[in-house]
C-alpha cells in the first residue's frame, strides 16, 4: 500500500491535504480515502459501530495516527469501489508526514562512514560497529516533493544526502531489535541536506550538527508499507537501488540492503529508556557515494547552486525532487 498527503495543482494556496491510497504499482491512480470511507458507511452503516476507522472523518495520516489507529487499518479502505480515480498528473504531493514528532538520523552504511572519517585521516572508530549511533534533526523544517530549499545564510556547501526513512506507527518503547521492524508502518525516501562548511566548524568541538542540518528535510513523495518490499528483503535491508542526480545527470548510487544496521536495530536503540510515538522518522543515514561531500571533486566538482534540481530515487519507494534556490530576502 502507498500512502500519500495529495491536492490538486489547481488548488487554491492552502487548499487542504487530503489522504490517498495508490490504485497500481507505480502510483498513476489515486483514491481519496475519506470519500473511500464514506461511501463504504452509506452502503453498510454497521461499519461505523464496529471499527473506529470508520467513525471519524479521515483528514491526514497524522490524525489518524493520533487516534491510535496503525496505518495498515487504511486497507481496509481500498475495498471501495473507486468511482473517480485521481491521476497523479494532476496532483500536488505533500509531506507524507504533515508533522514528526521528531527524526532521529542514523548514520547505518559502513562506506559513506568510511569515507567521512578518511577525510579526516582516521579509522572507523571501533564503537559506530556495535552502537547505532543518531542525531536529532529539526522537525520544523520538513518539505515536501517538489518544496524548494536553500542554502542556510552564509553558507556556500550545500549538500544533498540519500536516505531511506521509517515512520513509527505505535508507542513503543524498549523494544529488541527482533521485534523492533513491527512498529514501523512504513517506508519513505529522506533527503537530509547539509550545510557542509557550517557542518565542519561544528564537529571541531564534538558536538551537533546543528546549524549544518536544521535548515532543511525532505520526504516523500509517499509512504509505503512494509508488506511491499517484503519479497527483496536482504541481509540488513532490502534489494533496491538508490540514486540521486543533479539536474538530471546521476552522481550517487547505493543499495539498502548495504546498511550495516537493520530498522529493527535502530528501533532497538532508539526506544532504548525513551518512547518513541506514532509519526516518529528515524532515518538511516546517507547511503554509500550519496552525497556531494564523497564524490563531489570526481563528478559535479562543485556543491550545489540556485537553479539545480535535486532528484532522489529509491526502486519501490519513488522519486523526490527538489529545486534549489536563492535564499528569501528577510
Amino acid at each position: 500500500m502507498k500512502i500519500a498527503h495529495v491536492r490538486e495543482r489547481a488548488a487554491p494556496a492552502g487548499s487542504r491535504w487530503r489522504l490517498a491510497a495508490a490504485l497500481d504499482p507505480d502510483g498513476v491512480s489515486w483514491m481519496d480515502l475519506e470519500e473511500a470511507r464514506r461511501g463504504l458507511v452509506a452502503a453498510q452503516p454497521a461499519r461505523a459501530h464496529n471499527s473506529a476507522l470508520f467513525r471519524k472523518p479521515l483528514t491526514t495520516l497524522d490524525a489518524h495516527l493520533a487516534n491510535g489507529l496503525r496505518v495498515d487499518a487504511l486497507a481496509d479502505l481500498l475495498e471501495a469501489d473507486a468511482e473517480e480515480p485521481i491521476e497523479a498528473s494532476g496532483l500536488q504531493f505533500g509531506p507524507p508526514i504533515l508533522a514528526p514528532p521528531s527524526l532521529r538520523d542514523f548514520y547505518a552504511f559502513e562506506r559513506h562512514v568510511a569515507t567521512m572519517w578518511k577525510r579526516r585521516d582516521m579509522e572507523i572508530p571501533e564503537a559506530w560497529y556495535r552502537l547505532p549511533i543518531f542525531y536529532f534533526s529539526n522537525v520544523s523544517e520538513i518539505r515536501g516533493p517538489g518544496d524548494a530549499v536553500h542554502a542556510p545564510r552564509g553558507s556556500q556547501e550545500l549538500d544533498y544526502e540519500l536516505e531511506v526513512a521509517a515512520l513509527i506507527d505505535t508507542p513503543v518503547r524498549d523494544l529488541d531489535a527482533a521485534r523492533g521492524e513491527e512498529a514501523i508502518g512504513g517506508y519513505l525516501i529522506l533527503n537530509d541536506w547539509s550545510a557542509r562548511d557550517f557542518q565542519r566548524d561544528e564537529s571541531t568541538v564534538r558536538l551537533g550538527p546543528a546549524k549544518g542540518k536544521d535548515f532543511a528535510a525532505s520526504i516523500g513523495p509517499w509512504l509505503v508499507t512494509p508488506d511491499e518490499l517484503a519479497d527483496i528483503r536482504r541481509d540488513k535491508g532490502y534489494d533496491v537501488a538508490m540514486t540521486a542526480a543533479v539536474n538530471g545527470h546521476e552522481l550517487s548510487r547505493g543499495s539498502w540492503a548495504s546498511a550495516h544496521f537493520s530498522f529493527g536495530e535502530m528501533v532497538e536503540r532508539a526506544s532504548a529508556d525513551a518512547r518513541l510515538r506514532p509519526g516518529d522518522l528515524l532515518g538511516s543515514g546517507t547511503v554509500g557515494t550519496g552525497c556531494l561531500l564523497e564524490i563531489k571533486d570526481e563528478r559535479l566538482k562543485r556543491y550545489l547552486e540556485p537553479g539545480d534540481t535535486v532528484t532522489l530515487t529509491i526502486e519501490r519507494l519513488g522519486q523526490l525532487t527538489a529545486p534549489v534556490v536563492q535564499r528569501p530576502s528577510p
